[in-house]
């Protein structure tokens, strides 16, 4: 191996290595961004679904870790790595990361803030990744009881998130269009709440009708019953968004006892519904 890619590696698992001090799970990945460990099982149509459970290295994401041994060992097992990515989803910061793109002729800075305009939200101060094609990352931590799915293009042209099973290439790596950076000022930084309204963007387009408006059909009942209709893996986030929606309404409180037997109905437990429920009120700036 070339010194230079020796050299790229060793500075890829010393930045993997702070990310995890900070509470970020970490996997080396190669020159072209993808992670640098191929499945163990890729020669092998018929083998079962796999996320790590036989044991070995190669599952993506799903190899992530915060452990010093565990990285240094995942970076062993791939010493043509040059950079790193970090898993988004996951405890503590449950990561969200907006990717901001410059290659597909859209402005979509321009995009995020007209989104953020119409709909009443301010991007705060975060750490912010610059990648060598001009683009930006932005992270953002979510609430731990919602799954926000991964999404190209789907909130403006430009504009990717990372969310539940994906990763954001960590600054430091060097991949073969160049080194991404953390933007001055904001290495510092912690990754900040993501505000409500964006958050709500984020979530999967309701799958049945929009809810009915608080004024029709009883004080709030469409929101109770997009919260009945929801499906096993979707719980949780119709929940939350319901929830949102009320205390945005201003009927929160009132539908605090309907969404839990709601959602008791669709399998949740009292304890889970009641977290959801309260972490909506935070997000919206209220008191659960």
């Amino acid at each position: 191996m070339a010194t230079t890619d020796r050299q790229a590696t060793m500075l890829a698992l010393a930045h993997a290595l702070s990310a995890a001090e900070r509470g970020l799970a970490v996997i080396p990945l190669s020159r072209t961004k993808l992670p640098a460990l191929r499945s163990p099982h890729r020669d092998d149509p018929t083998a079962p679904l796999c996320h790590g459970e036989c044991g070995r290295f190669g599952h993506g994401v799903y190899d992530a870790s915060t452990d010093p041994a565990r990285i240094r060992e995942l970076f062993a097992a791939a010493p043509w790595a040059t950079g790193y990515g970090i898993a988004c989803g996951l405890p503590p910061h449950h990561l969200i990361g907006i990717d901001l793109d410059t290659k597909s002729g859209t402005d979509s800075s321009a995009a995020l803030r007209e989104l953020a305009l119409r709909h009443l939200f301010t991007i705060p101060a975060t750490v912010v990744v610059l990648t060598p094609s001009g683009g930006r990352h932005l992270w953002l931590s979510g609430p731990p009881d919602v799954v926000v799915p991964n999404s190209a293009g789907r909130l403006a042209p430009g504009i990717d998130i990372r969310g539940a099973g994906g990763y954001l290439v960590g600054p430091g790596s060097r991949t073969e269009h160049g080194v991404y950076s953390t933007a001055p000022g904001t290495a510092h930084l912690a990754p900040a709440a993501c505000p409500a309204a964006l958050l709500r963007l984020l979530l999967p387009p309701p799958r049945t009708q929009h809810p009915a408006p608080p004024s029709t059909g009883g004080h709030g009942q469409g929101l109770v019953q997009f919260v009945l209709a929801a499906h096993e893996g979707q719980r949780n986030t119709r929940l939350f968004w319901a929830a949102c929606r009320a205390y945005e309404d201003g009927i929160g409180p009132d539908l605090v006892e309907p969404f839990v037997e709601a959602a008791l109905n669709t399998g949740l437990t009292e304890r889970e519904a009641r977290a959801t429920i309260a972490s909506a009120a935070r997000m919206t700036g209220h008191q659960p």
